[in-house]
This record gives C-alpha cells, sequence and structure tokens, in this order.
C-alpha cells in the first residue's frame, strides 16, 4: 500500500491538467554506417558532435545538448521496401532564401534532394541520408497559422492534398532576381496528385 503521502500526491495528479511536452528533444537513429551518417547529419544540419566515440555521435546545432544520436551497431540490414514505420523527420527555416541557399551550399557538396514539393502550406525539400531515412527541410508559406489552417480547408487542397512539384534551382534564381518571397511561396495551381509521388518505399 502506498503511503498516504505518496497517496494523496497520486491523487492530485490525477485531477491536473494534462501537460504536452516542453519542445522536441532529439532523434535516434540505429546505423552500421556510423561515420557515413555522422558525416551527412553534420554537413545537412551545419551541425557539430558534442560526443563522439565508434559506437555513439551526439549532434548538436543550437543550445540543446543533443539533436541527433547515432548508435552503431554491427551488421543491420538494409531498409526494406514497403514495411511501416517512420517517413521522414522535418526541420523548418527562417526564410525562402535560407531554405534555398542551404539547398545550394549542399548541392555542392554533392547532397541533393530526392523531391522539392510545394505543399501549399509549406515550400518542402525532401532529402535520403545513407541509410535511406528521409529528412525534410521546408519554410512556412504563411505568415500565421489562421491562414495556413484555412489552406487546409481551401479547395486547392481537397483537390491536391499532397502538393506541386517545383524546381529549386529555378526558383533560386527567381528569389535572387528580387521576386517577392511570399508570392514564390504561393502554390500553382494544380490538379489531382497521388500518394505516389511522394516516395513511399
Amino acid at each position: 500500500m502506498p503511503m498516504p503521502a505518496v497517496a494523496a500526491a497520486i491523487e492530485h495528479a490525477k485531477h491536473q491538467p494534462v501537460v504536452s511536452p516542453a519542445h522536441f528533444a532529439h532523434v535516434v537513429f540505429r546505423t552500421s554506417r556510423i561515420d557515413a551518417m555522422s558525416h551527412w547529419y553534420k554537413t545537412v544540419l551545419h551541425a557539430h558532435a558534442a560526443f563522439e566515440t565508434e559506437i555513439l555521435v551526439f549532434l548538436t546545432y543550437d543550445e540543446e545538448h543533443h539533436r541527433v544520436a547515432i548508435l552503431n551497431v554491427e551488421g543491420l540490414a538494409e531498409q526494406p521496401d514497403g514495411v511501416a514505420g517512420l517517413q521522414h523527420i522535418a526541420y523548418s527555416h527562417k526564410s525562402l532564401h535560407d531554405l534555398l541557399g542551404n539547398y545550394v551550399r549542399l548541392r555542392e557538396k554533392g547532397i541533393v534532394p530526392k523531391w522539392a514539393v510545394n505543399h501549399g502550406p509549406t515550400t518542402s525539400l525532401y532529402y535520403a541520408d545513407p541509410d535511406d531515412n528521409q529528412v525534410e527541410f521546408q519554410v512556412d508559406n504563411y505568415d500565421t497559422l489562421e491562414e495556413a489552417t484555412a489552406f487546409f480547408y481551401s479547395e486547392a487542397f481537397a483537390i491536391n492534398p499532397i502538393g506541386v512539384p517545383f524546381d529549386p534551382d529555378a526558383l533560386y534564381e527567381r528569389l535572387l532576381a528580387g521576386e517577392d518571397e511570399r508570392q514564390l511561396k504561393l502554390r500553382p495551381q494544380s490538379g489531382p496528385a497521388g500518394v505516389e509521388i511522394i516516395g513511399i518505399r
């Protein structure tokens, strides 16, 4: 039986409001390619190692002690196609200029996206790491949550909830030429799109 003080604390906790987490902390990968994975995430996130051994790597790019952890496990099989699992993790940039500037930086290092798409609420670039985990870099297309939410209830989203592919090189050229970022982020009109275009394996 719990002690009276413990029982009272448990009873008190039952009546408290549910509290969501304060923030997202980190993601952890297991791999048999720890060097390649570590190098890739250092490059794409412009991160550095807070801790690094042959077994475990902690990477960070801000005040958090680690945002990505990579665990070395020998002899892992390749990811099979057509199984349930995590589709992708996503990171937001502050502006279209930052998103596309990072695209150019990575392109010069031989890292190119598998898919570039304007979803409507976001303009997004999807990459695959050395183990074929998918990583999205995005920028919000609207200045407010209300505007983004309204898009989900629009006819355009009902017709095409996936998005419209775009050429990141062409879009960056237009941005550098002085076209308005807000206008460039508006999703073009399109017909229906099938889920097969999002690269589900």
